[in-house]
């Protein structure tokens, strides 16, 4: 049976990354797990600290967007599915990139987000395959979409193998 890729982008302030993880073991779905340094500091000062220091906040900024590129660009062209998530307080903007960037690859990609955030964020929702709101939702579509299976249906498609 296949494993799947999944990479996670999104905001880094709750936990929907462990929800999922954790509703893809309960429900048994082959899935493999990967997202970006979601260490907000590390992430943000890995550049100066290999390369180092920058008096020049862009410069140190983008130090550190570009080694954190090489992962994120790596694993979001071997993932099978995005999975991005836009929180309520912050406004990722590296999340709405990674959104384009799977797009342009013609990676399948699912969005999360509040409703009140659909106007701001309709054109990476329009790329999307689908759209959610509760990590229990993307979990949902991954048992649909990995085994066929749909909560409430007896008479379930078999995985494919």
């Amino acid at each position: 049976m296949k494993t799947w890729n999944l990479y996670l982008s999104g905001e880094i302030h709750t936990d929907w990354r462990e929800q999922i993880e954790a509703g893809c073991k309960a429900a048994g779905l082959p899935v493999a797990i990967s997202s970006p340094v979601t260490h907000h500091e590390a992430s943000d000062d890995c550049g100066v600290a290999i390369l180092g220091e920058e008096p020049n906040k862009f410069w140190h900024d983008h130090k550190g967007a570009q080694i954190n590129a090489i992962r994120t660009r790596t694993l979001i062209q071997e993932a099978d599915v995005v999975i991005v998530r836009f929180g309520e307080k912050y406004k990722q903007w590296n999340a709405a990139f990674d959104a384009g960037f799977a797009s342009a690859l013609g990676k399948p990609s699912i969005i999360i987000h509040q409703p009140e955030h659909a106007h701001a964020l309709k054109e990476v929702d329009a790329s999307a395959l689908a759209v959610t709101q509760t990590a229990d939702e993307v979990v949902e579509i991954l048992r649909y979409v990995i085994q066929g299976e749909l909560k409430g249906y007896t008479d379930q498609a078999q995985a494919a193998e």
